[in-house]
């Protein structure tokens, strides 16, 4: 890496788990010419920092191809594979199953009026 770390940037440790976790280039075409830390870091400050794609720092790879790197792995499934095999790593590390069994969900209700909106709140003009 030849640019300033930043504090969302993987740590070694950190990339070493991720890595083999991340699906490898598609044979008969180009070959990668990113790495792909660099982009996982882009992501990841893109994220961190709610920060539009176009304004991502030029010392990261080009905007573009994060998106596109973000935006596949989002639709092919890589991203939510990765956290279920991290979560079943965690869990299998402190002697469970590998798949909760159970859940909690929590839900709040919010009180409104009946009409809602400007409605409720507006008086009529004398």
């Amino acid at each position: 890496m030849s640019r300033a770390r930043y504090p969302t940037d993987l740590t070694d440790r950190q990339w070493a788990i991720l890595e083999p976790r991340l699906p490898s280039a598609k044979p008969g075409g180009r070959p990668r010419s990113v790495d792909l830390r660099e982009v996982v870091d882009a992501v990841l400050y893109v994220l961190r920092n709610g920060i539009v794609w176009r304004a991502l720092p030029h010392d990261f790879p080009p905007w573009k191809t994060v998106h596109h790197y973000f935006a596949a792995w989002r639709t092919d499934g890589t991203w939510e594979a990765i956290q279920e095999s991290l979560r079943e790593e965690l869990r299998a590390g402190a002697g469970r199953e590998g798949t909760p069994s159970a859940a909690i969900l929590d839900s709040q209700s919010v009180k409104t009026t009946e009409k809602g909106g400007l409605v409720a709140t507006t008086r009529p003009r004398a």
